[in-house]
């Protein structure tokens, strides 16, 4: 491996013998793209905007560390695993190749480390390379697209070629060959875009690009974060705390988090199956302190919808940009192709502009200090409900959807045209659904009333729907009469506390 050195380009005087790339080409330009990002992200610019304004953000602070030499190894393990990633695509290039020295590359790089001394000319060199491996990633690109393309006029061809029997000798003459002459037209382009792209190169040559790409960026790491980041200090550190992406939890969490923003943007018209969702996803951790939280929260004064939620927009001004990159992280590289419409991105960011940084997502943030954060905003927003629900039509409207058993006030209400204009639209809705309301399986329309009538001379009841419980039964009657577990019937003599917490079913979690 002594002998492998730059060229100024892809062809020499020496031909020399390989496979061409072709259909691989699309896997190639992929992992072109990732040493590219690589690359640029390890800029004196990019690496003083990492240093400068990412790890002293409030969101790594608070959610990862703050100490600084911390955070400073963990950037540079991750940019070491970015390049174990891009070098092991590398080695597996290199061993379809034909010419053996290409073969078993992952012994070369590992002997890398002992090689730290980063010259000028290897550092402008490698720019070349990078500008020479990535113009032919526009054009793999644009094969990537047009290949498609040939695709669908050959689909259209041969549609044509079937429908050919119903129409007239002059119309099927016309409209195939205008078919036909598209069709010559894009195997011709695809043809020319293939002696441009990676599809016509030499593997071999490739190869000894991206070997120079590999050298290239573990000295840049060295050269950006010294020592940091080595195997010992970041294990040590990485295993202190919980880590929500080590346990698998980064993208739930960041779904709950962009799920209270949601929330928090629409409070004068939450939907109940919307709060049910957030409730259902919060983890066992959060629900079971939630209950007690709720009753041992305090506010010194009654704040209204606008203070509340400037409260909690303190938390999700730098939350909420954490959980949205996360959510875009787990959707990079997903697939061979997206490179065709990302990688043209790559050459045209600005300074301090790079793709996403694992320390910028919840992958490193720790399990405990998150779920400290999402537990409070999860308070507030049941208390920004509750405020915001008197406002919605003048009154508050303890039931959120229709209720399906009837209650003597209920009946009454329901004969008056037209409805309050103080009730709320899902009180009138659930009148509506009362007259509509269909008898319960078992019993009489009128053991059915004077069942409710019985009920109602207790306690003035009302119900909520609830969808996702199982049915129990109620053997108080002469009939057994199956109702659902989780219908709260709400005593509205009991404290104002209590009976917010039933209509809100933050009481089961």
């Amino acid at each position: 491996m002594t002998n492998l050195n730059l060229s100024s380009g892809f062809t020499s005087g020496v031909t020399t013998k390989g496979i061409k790339i072709s259909i691989l080409a699309f896997e190639v330009a992929n992992t072109i793209v990732k040493g590219a990002n690589l690359v640029q992200s390890l800029s004196k610019e990019n690496i003083r905007h990492l240093k400068e304004v990412v790890l002293p953000s409030e969101g790594v602070q608070n959610l990862i560390s703050r100490d600084m030499d911390e955070l400073l190894r963990i950037a540079a393990a991750d940019k070491r695993e970015e390049l174990k990633v891009f070098s092991g695509e590398v080695v597996r290039f290199g061993n379809r190749c034909k010419d053996p020295q290409w073969h078993n590359l992952d012994r070369y790089f590992e002997k890398l480390g002992s090689e730290l001394t980063l010259e000028k000319q290897l550092k402008d060199e490698a720019e070349t390379i990078m500008k020479q491996l990535m113009s032919l990633v526009q054009y793999t690109a644009e094969l990537y697209h047009e290949l498609h393309a040939l695709d669908r006029f050959e689909q259209d061809y041969r549609r044509k070629l079937q429908e050919e029997d119903n129409s007239t000798a002059a119309q099927r003459g016309d409209s195939l060959s205008i078919l036909r002459a598209e069709l010559k037209s894009q195997k011709k382009h695809v043809r020319s875009l293939k002696k441009k792209s990676l599809w016509s190169k030499i593997l071999e040559e490739v190869m000894e690009k991206l070997v120079d790409v590999v050298h290239f960026l573990h000295l840049e790491i060295h050269e950006a974060f010294g020592s940091a980041g080595g195997e010992k200090p970041v294990k040590d550190s990485v295993n202190s705390h919980k880590k929500l992406g080590s346990a698998g939890l980064a993208l739930h969490y960041a779904n709950i988090i962009t799920q209270i923003d949601t929330l928090v943007s629409r409070s004068s018209s939450v939907p109940p199956n919307t709060r049910d969702s957030l409730y259902q996803g919060l983890p066992p951790t959060i629900k079971s302190a939630l209950r007690f939280r709720l009753q041992s929260f305090q506010i010194k004064e009654e704040l209204t919808v606008t203070q509340i939620k400037a409260e909690m927009e303190k938390t999700l001004q730098w939350l909420v940009p954490i959980a949205t990159n996360t959510t875009k992280a787990h959707h990079g590289f997903g697939w061979v192709g997206e490179w065709a419409n990302t990688g043209s991105e790559v050459n045209h960011k600005p300074a301090g502009q790079t793709g996403l940084l694992r320390i910028e997502t919840l992958h490193h943030a720790d399990k405990e200090k998150t779920e400290v954060y999402i537990l409070d905003l999860v308070v507030w927003l049941h208390h920004l409900v509750t405020q915001a629900r008197p406002c919605n039509g003048g009154i508050r409207s303890p039931v959120k959807s229709p209720i399906r058993s009837p209650n003597q006030k209920m009946v009454q209400l329901s004969t008056q045209k037209p409805a309050s204009p103080m009730l709320t639209v899902e009180d009138q809705e659930m009148l509506r659904d009362v007259s509509k309301r269909k008898n319960t399986p078992g019993i009489s329309k009128s053991q059915e009333f004077d069942t409710a009538k019985t009920r109602l001379s207790k306690h003035h009841r009302l119900s909520k729907s609830s969808s996702h419980s199982p049915t129990i039964e109620t053997k108080k009657g002469p009939f057994p009469i199956r109702r659902l577990s989780s219908v709260p019937f709400i005593n509205f003599y009991i404290d104002r506390m209590k009976a917010l917490d039933v209509i809100d079913r933050v009481d089961t979690l």
